[in-house]
């Protein structure tokens, strides 16, 4: 297996910015590891605070299709996933529908965007992340 790069930018409530780069055999285990540190880096904010409420506003305030790209980010870093997860997961995180049509259209845009890889029958596609798309852009509006 040929060594891979792994690198994520974060930025933090006073607008600094973190990169970490990762080099070499990439396992599943090593990335999970490595979002991990991102995400001690990049800490939750406490709740209440007025950060938290300024993320809500800015999920609100995003299009559809930016809330789809989100949580297949966010929760499919690694893994296949089918438009039903993404579905489900995104009517978890948003709070509000979204019908598998409008999912389904949605990953074929990120497709033929180059964001996604799919495979498997019509009936049965299953989408990942592309190798050429980094793995976690974490900005700060996204969890």
């Amino acid at each position: 297996m040929p060594a891979r790069r792994m690198r994520i930018e974060l930025f933090d409530s006073e607008g600094n910015r973190y990169t970490v780069a990762f080099e070499g055999q990439i396992t599943r285990e090593k990335a999970l590891r490595l979002l991990d540190l991102v995400e001690l880096l990049g800490g939750a904010p406490p709740e209440g605070s007025s950060a938290a409420a300024n993320h809500e506003e800015a999920k609100s305030g995003l299009s559809k299709y930016d809330k789809v790209r989100m949580s297949v980010q966010k929760h499919f870093p690694l893994v296949w996933f089918s438009s039903r997860e993404v579905q489900a997961v995104y009517e978890q995180e948003f709070k509000e529908p979204l019908s598998l049509s409008t999912a389904a259209t949605y990953l074929a845009r990120m497709v033929n965007r180059g964001n996604l890889l799919k495979t498997g029958a019509s009936n049965s596609l299953k989408y990942r992340l592309a190798p050429n798309v980094p793995q976690a852009m974490l900005k700060q509006h996204m969890p």
